[in-house]
């Protein structure tokens, strides 16, 4: 299998994670969403439901979806990524490659179904929330670990799926992303794929999710001496009407370290123990 293959088999299959994962959060958190205030388990298992959907459409390259599965794969020893696919620097290039682009490819595509609701959304820490992981409590130190801590047990089981075949398939690893979720997700929202996190916040950073363009102009009070009127200033600041842009970059080096390192371990601790 070559480079190309591998590359088009990540990138889809994680643009299909990342489409229906930020759809999810898109439902619930944006204005007018009929999803709105769905909840935490809606999230959990939207994004469960994204990587069985995922799992699936990169059958080719055995769905890993995730730098961090890539490295554990690596770090266990393993001679295949993939049935036909050998651990390799080149092969690895693909896998990681193809898993960015597809993190970016699929964000864009949900940003473009709830465009409108961007357009409604006032509130832009709600907006990059549907794009990127932040922490509850900030804490680089103990995000760090909690990113560590989940990416491990994702990692690690996934492994141990190889050895303990169940007939499950992609449904096995689906569920197992909706229990990190609702057991490992309340710190930092459970990155656990540093693709998923970078590629999405980097779409957040280029997409136009402000409001500027939908905000009615301010309608400012003229003294004409004796009389009134009102002018429409002839331009309005970029972040008028809602709040100022941020995708959080002093904190994306988190979601993106923390599971790299957890899946590193996961693949060392299997190397040793299946």
């Amino acid at each position: 299998m070559g480079f190309s293959t591998i590359f088009i088999s990540e990138a889809l299959g994680t643009g299909v994670l990342i489409l229906l994962g930020a759809g999810v959060v898109a439902n619930v958190l944006l204005a007018k969403s009929k999803g709105f205030d769905g909840g935490w388990l809606l999230i959990s298992f939207g994004w469960g439901l994204g990587v069985f959907a995922g799992v699936y459409v990169a059958y080719k390259t055995g769905g890993h979806l995730n730098p961090a599965v890539t490295i554990g794969n690596l770090f266990s020893g393993a001679d295949e990524y993939a049935p036909g696919v050998p651990v390799n620097f080149t092969n690895t290039v693909a896998y990681l490659t193809g898993q960015l682009l597809g993190a970016f490819l699929g964000a864009c595509a949900a940003f473009a179904a709830y465009k409108r609701h961007f357009d409604e959304e006032t509130d832009e820490a709600k907006k990059l929330a549907v794009f990127a992981t932040g922490p509850a409590i900030r804490s680089y130190r103990w995000n760090f670990l909690t990113e560590v801590i989940a990416t491990f047990a994702l990692v690690f089981v996934i492994l141990a799926f190889g050895h303990t075949p169940s007939g499950l398939g992609p449904l096995a690893a689906a569920l197992l992303v909706v229990g990190i979720g609702a057991s490992l997700g309340g710190p930092t929202g459970y990155a656990i794929n540093p693709a998923r996190d970078l590629g999405p916040r980097i779409a957040y950073a280029l997409l136009p999710t402000g409001r500027a363009a939908n905000v009615l102009p301010e309608r400012i009070p003229v003294d004409l001496g004796g009389g009134s009127a009102e002018r429409i200033p002839e331009q309005l600041p970029a972040h008028h009407g809602s709040q100022h842009k941020n995708a959080d970059w002093a904190y994306a080096w988190v979601p993106v370290l923390g599971p790299l390192v957890g899946g590193a371990l996961a693949g060392l601790v299997a190397q040793l123990y299946l």
